[in-house]
């Protein structure tokens, strides 16, 4: 009997690979260094990697078939904040980049990183931080304009932050808090989407290690605007399929849990391709994985962009179930290697 994918995969690569990703800054707009770092390993795994205008990463393997190419398209950027103004005393007002709550960024430490080239850790903190001095701490909105960030630098004014070289336009990481556990549990933020560009990884590795070739000519794409909407918008006009790479959203009445491949049937965007994800239930039965089928109204993913950018092509949505999306992320590594395992048994059929 063949081994599943999931058994010939390299786990321990895999895990690796997101602990690297997951520890390189990368909100959206501000992702050379994260680019970087994933040209280098491309060119250790024996790919070339081309870069698009905007930043995106394309990596083509050539396939048994090079007509009707399919895409898998995952993003390295995140949420993450923007330097709005320097106040008077001296702390900063930031604006979002990217979707999320603001209350899921209080209390986190961060990075600011300025034009040229030095660094400044702070904290997220309201206005009103503390119920010792503030009668309505608890109460009071969480909302961009009652939100700061405490530098931990010497300043007591405008003009003290402003000489650290900190200036409107600053790019603002999150600290991701990384946890790999002995049991599986990863808990991280930017888990969306770093956990589906490990997966990648793990493809690319085996591809390479057992010495196989897709049935069609693959374009994997690394995307590095998908939190503002539009990282895939433009793909070649030789795919005609893709599936975007991203997590698998859990909650309400929907059914994945972290250790599912999540395949997304519809989202904000409407319904994915129903021949597509009609083939990805099969295959993930047929590989024996735990997966499930769930919609997501609040949701569009790098697919999502690229039929609304116009392209004529037929799409899919799947990934590792990630609880807490856009705060304080979690999920497993079976999920993340499965993923891996379903979209190596879509490219070699």
């Amino acid at each position: 009997m063949m081994k599943s994918y999931a058994s010939t995969l390299d786990r321990a690569y895999i895990l690796d690979m997101l602990d690297q990703l997951l520890r390189t800054p990368s909100p959206s707009g501000f992702c050379m260094a994260i680019m970087e770092l994933v040209s280098r390993e491309v060119t250790k795994l024996g790919y070339t990697m081309q870069r698009s205008p905007k930043g995106n990463g394309i990596i083509v393997i050539p396939g048994a078939n090079d007509s009707n190419a399919i895409a898998l398209t995952a993003h390295v950027d995140t949420l993450g904040a923007m330097v709005r103004s320097i106040k008077s005393d001296g702390t900063v007002r930031f604006t979002p980049i990217g979707g999320y709550a603001m209350q899921t960024v209080e209390g986190e430490y961060c990075l600011i990183h300025t034009r040229d080239g030095r660094q400044y850790e702070g904290t997220v903190l309201s206005t009103k931080p503390s119920v010792h001095v503030y009668s309505d701490a608890r109460d009071w909105k969480r909302d961009e304009a009652n939100m700061q960030i405490r530098i931990d630098e010497l300043v007591d004014s405008k003009e003290d932050t402003e000489s650290l070289g900190i200036a409107p336009g600053d790019f603002i990481s999150w600290d991701p808090r990384v946890r790999m556990r002995p049991n599986g549990w990863i808990k991280s933020r930017h888990l969306d989407d770093k956990a589906s560009i490990a997966a990648l990884f793990g493809l690319l590795e085996w591809l390479k290690r057992e010495g196989r070739t897709p049935s069609r000519t693959v374009h994997i794409i690394i995307s590095t605007y998908e939190e503002v909407g539009h990282g895939s918008a433009y793909v070649s006009p030789d795919i005609t399929e893709m599936i975007a790479v991203d997590m698998g959203a859990i909650g309400d009445d929907l059914s994945t849990t972290e250790r599912d491949v999540s395949i997304c049937a519809k989202d904000s965007s409407g319904p994915y391709d129903y021949g597509m994800t009609s083939k990805l239930i099969e295959l993930a039965k047929r590989e024996g994985m735990p997966y499930a089928v769930d919609i997501y109204p609040f949701y569009g993913s790098d697919a999502s962009a690229a039929l609304r950018g116009g392209s004529n092509i037929r799409a899919a949505l799947i990934g590792p179930g990630v609880h807490a999306s856009h705060g304080m992320e979690r999920t497993h590594a079976e999920a993340i290697v499965n993923t891996a395992a379903l979209l190596l048994a879509y490219i070699l059929e």
